[in-house]
């Protein structure tokens, strides 16, 4: 598996876990349906990692996958972007063959996943 999260998103995540004073946590990253396109993706701090979590370390930030979202997030880059408006996390996903305007919601060439509400 392969998942790359950028240096300025894994600071970024890191100064809001410091803030939260949220010693030992993770970056979970998970696939859900829904979105217009079928899938969307959620990011949240988590204190623990599930028995059947992909976990690995990248530049000192541990990240978890759930056993079902791996399928969907091989090749996944996540980064931080500031704009004029403010700022926020990106994703960038080889897998997806379809994407909505709001930028968080997919689908793959081979499931197209329960669409919804964006």
């Amino acid at each position: 598996m392969n998942i790359q999260v950028s240096p300025v998103a894994t600071q970024k995540v890191l100064e809001m876990m410091e803030a939260e004073a949220l010693q030992d946590a993770f970056l979970r990253i998970r696939v859900q349906t829904g979105g217009c396109s079928g899938f969307t993706y959620a990011m949240e701090i988590a204190m623990h990692a599930e028995a059947d979590d992909h976990a690995f370390t990248q530049q000192g930030l541990g990240i978890v996958i759930d056993a079902e979202s791996v399928k969907y997030v091989n090749g996944l880059q996540v980064d931080y972007k500031e704009t004029a408006l403010g700022g926020g996390f990106t994703i960038e996903n080889p897998n997806a063959i379809a994407t909505c305007g709001c930028g968080s919601s997919f689908r793959t060439k081979e499931e197209a996943g329960v669409p919804g509400e964006c």
